[in-house]
């Protein structure tokens, strides 16, 4: 009797997930950390911390470090360049580059040692190499405006006004031939419109102009699993979360988990959802799927745990019923 219950459930259950997964969205957003220290190793306290971007738009943020020397920036876009970082104090100046934000996850960044300008060799202030200060101001100016333009789409976005935020990216793009953000962001905005087709253009454009934009390759990963096209889907999601690093970020890592239930890749999709659970402990549903791997593969008794993880967390869930019926089975 149990055994058939399970059957006719699994069935079900694997019938629903086919029909589609819903498409996350993806703020391109990360956040960094680091420390500052003195020659000695000693940590410096109430040094400010610098943070240039170097990519399609000039953009500056600012840290403090507290009193064991450690700062921390959150909010930051991930993605379509890297970031220069200056820390100072005083008269001693440190500093790190080409340092790149991880989507969706806080990235550690090397200590930085501050010394003397003459000793540290960095020089603030500084005109680039060819360029006039006139030329600079013009050109920060300039950015501004295009950085602008960004939020204003952004903002249309959260305004519903999905068509003008599409002009404004549209407008963009051709004045930063490589922005990749603008091309990512107009495939969010599509998604939004339900156009899968300029969706996808958008995100492999975002692709083609900035190889390492991962949040473009995990929101084709979800486009492609809802199209049913699930080779192409677990080749993105792969790629995104390759891009992401060893650490991964638990929703890219949860879909990737899906995009293995559905092609029946059981004992793949286990491990997706028992690492989701890991690095998120509170995403309710990497837990219930993680137990109805383990009822696929059998294992009953360790099924048992996930679910009652599951009903803590979301004892109304739309999974509750479901959970609580094999919990009663498997007692």
């Amino acid at each position: 009797m149990a055994r058939r219950f399970f059957r006719t459930l699994l069935v079900g259950i694997t019938a629903v997930l086919l029909v589609g997964v819903a498409v996350p969205a993806y703020a391109q957003l990360g956040s960094l950390r680091g420390k500052v220290i003195d020659e000695s190793g000693k940590p410096v306290p109430d040094a400010e911390v610098v943070l240039d971007f170097v990519g399609d738009f000039a953009r500056q943020l600012k840290a403090v470090t507290d009193k064991n020397g450690e700062w921390i920036r959150a909010g930051m876009p991930a993605g379509g360049g890297t970031w220069n970082i200056t820390v100072k104090k005083g008269t001693l100046v440190g500093n790190l580059t080409n340092v790149k934000v991880a989507l969706g996850e806080m990235t550690r960044v090397a200590d930085v040692t501050i010394k003397p300008p003459s000793a540290g060799g960095a020089a603030a202030g500084k005109a680039p190499a060819g360029m006039s200060a006139d030329e600079v101001a013009k050109r920060n100016k300039r950015q501004n405006e295009l950085k602008a333009m960004f939020d204003q789409a952004n903002a249309a976005v959260d305004a519903g006004n999905f068509d003008d935020a599409i002009a404004k990216l549209t407008t963009l793009t051709t004045e930063l031939e490589k922005c990749a953000a603008c091309y990512a962001r107009m495939g969010d905005v599509y998604l939004k419109k339900n156009d899968m087709d300029n969706a996808e253009k958008s995100y492999l454009k975002a692709i083609e102009v900035d190889p390492t934009q991962a949040g473009a390759y995990g929101a084709l990963a979800s486009l492609y699993n809802q199209q049913k096209k699930l080779d192409e889907a677990a080749k993105m999601s792969a790629k995104a979360l390759e891009l992401m690093g060893d650490s991964g970020d638990a929703s890219q890592v949860f879909n990737q988990g899906v995009i293995f239930w559905n092609q029946s890749k059981v004992a793949e999709a286990k491990a997706m959802f028992e690492k989701a659970a890991k690095l998120d402990p509170k995403m309710a549903d990497a837990h219930y799927w993680l137990g109805m791997a383990l009822v696929n593969e059998g294992k009953l008794p360790d099924a048992k745990a996930p679910f009652q993880e599951y009903l803590k967390l979301a004892p109304s869930g739309q999974y509750a019923a479901t959970a609580k019926a094999i919990l009663d089975t498997i007692k």
